[in-house]
Parts: structure tokens; sequence; C-alpha cells
């Protein structure tokens, strides 16, 4: 899909686009810009009723650099309430219209919950966004990563919660308890880093004091790689060689835990 619109998508036509779709109104009403972004997305998502189709293809323009991950970022919000009305439609014509419509208000009501946390505050919408760079510039690193992250965060986690909430309220406090604070130390000593690492003793500057395995994804790139060569259909055959990029900087393996990562973030 992205070398489709690439081919389609170029010179003054990519340009316009551009212009037009990351606009903000002039003056001060250009804080209104974002929430008129929420009321695109969502009508355009009730009307092909399905907010995956609709991210899934202005998704790769956020990659080409048409539309802004600012601009994705409060579409994809829309989206998240268009897709209620599907809920809504179906209560409506199910016989028993009470306990159905219950569900899509909790759908609904969800959603906008979600944008008065993440979005009316101007200061809650960097840590998505940051979220989102991040986990854009290691997918780019590691290509594997895409899918183990949707199978950790979307199957194992999910699976693991249930698991522990079968077994008492106690056991799930007492293992999901620790591993939060873990990360939320995490996150703080890496913003510490970036922004203030001063404020840090000498040693916990740099997680360079963390064994390889810990502090970058390097290591279970390379087990990857070597599973690829060792599968029959993954190994390569003849190389079509292309012409190369001009301009491209080549990055050192970026590590799992860095401080220049969230720097970037402006977090």
């Amino acid at each position: 899909m992205v070398k489709i619109l690439t081919r389609l998508l170029h010179g003054q036509l990519a340009e316009s686009i551009k212009k037009f779709v990351n606009a903000d109104f002039p003056g001060k009403a250009k804080h209104f810009t974002g929430y008129l972004a929420i009321l695109i997305g969502a009508g355009l998502t009730i009307l092909v009723q399905s907010s995956s189709v609709f991210t899934s293809a202005i998704t790769p323009l956020v990659g080409m650099g048409i539309i802004k991950l600012e601009r994705m970022y409060p579409l994809t919000l829309g989206a998240n309430v268009g897709t209620t009305v599907t809920g809504v439609l179906a209560a409506l014509a199910s016989s028993n219209v009470v306990p159905a419509m219950r569900v899509a208000m909790g759908h609904l009501f969800f959603n906008l919950t979600g944008i008065l946390i993440w979005y009316v505050v101007p200061p809650t919408r960097k840590p998505p966004l940051a979220a989102a760079r991040f986990l854009g510039r290691t997918t780019r690193d590691y290509r594997w990563f895409a899918i183990v992250y949707i199978i950790i965060v979307f199957f194992l986690v999910p699976l693991a919660i249930f698991g522990l909430s079968v077994a008492g309220w106690q056991v799930l406090a007492g293992v999901g308890i620790p591993i939060l604070l873990l990360v939320i130390v995490i996150i703080v000593i890496n913003v510490l880093q970036a922004k203030k690492p001063e404020f840090l003793p000498s040693k916990l500057r740099t997680w360079d004091f963390l064994p390889i395995w810990l502090r970058s994804l390097e290591p279970i790139d390379r087990v990857f790689r070597l599973v690829k060569e060792k599968i029959p259909f993954c190994k390569s055959g003849t190389i079509v060689e292309e012409e190369p990029l001009q301009d491209v900087k080549v990055e050192q393996p970026r590590a799992l835990v860095s401080a220049n990562a969230w720097a970037e973030t402006d977090i």
C-alpha cells in the first residue's frame, strides 16, 4: 500500500495534500483544529463502518510524511468514537434494547473518556505521541518487533492478567503492582537522563552498567536473523540491487532503554 501511494502521491500533489491536511485554523482558533480532526475521523469511520479500515488507509500517509503524527492522533481518536456507532445501531435493532444499549453506551463513553484524558489537556498528548515515535523507530530498526509487540501486548499480557485475576485479586496485585512500579521507575529515570542527568547518581546517568540483553534488542535481533537463515523459504536468493538512497544516516543499533530516545520525544 505504501508503494502504491508513493507512486500516486508525489510531487506537487503530495505537497498540496500535505499543506491542506496539516493546516491549522488562523490565530487563536488553531487550538480547535484538532477537535475538527476528531469530528472528521468520526464521520469518515461512520461512513466506512470500521475504524480499522480508516486508520489502515491513512497510516501509510503518515509513513510517507504527508500527514503529521500530530494530525493523525486526533483522527484516530475520532475513528475510535465513530466505530461505536455500529454498536449503537446494532443495539437499536436488538430484541433486548436496554441491555444492548448499555453495552453500546459503555463502549462510547469509554472512548470519550479516553479523549478527555489523553487529548483535552494538551500536556497529556505528549506520552501517546512519544510512545508512537519510540515504537516506530524500534520497528524501523528491528522489523520483527511489530509482530512480537502485537503478540505480547494483545495476547500474552491479557492472558497473564486474566490468569492472575482468576487466582485472586491478591495474586494479581502482588504480581502487577511491583511490575507497574518498575515500569514507572524506568520511565522516570529515562526522563531524568534526558532532561536532568545531574539529579541522578553517576552510575544511573546511562544504562551501560546493565547487560546488553537488558538494554538493547540487538541480541534478540541476532537470534531472529539466525532463525531466518535456517528456514528454507526465508533464505535470500538472487538479490536485486536497488539504487542507493541519498543522504541517509545510518544509525547504530538502538537500545531498548535509551535516554536519547526519550530526549527526542520531548516529554
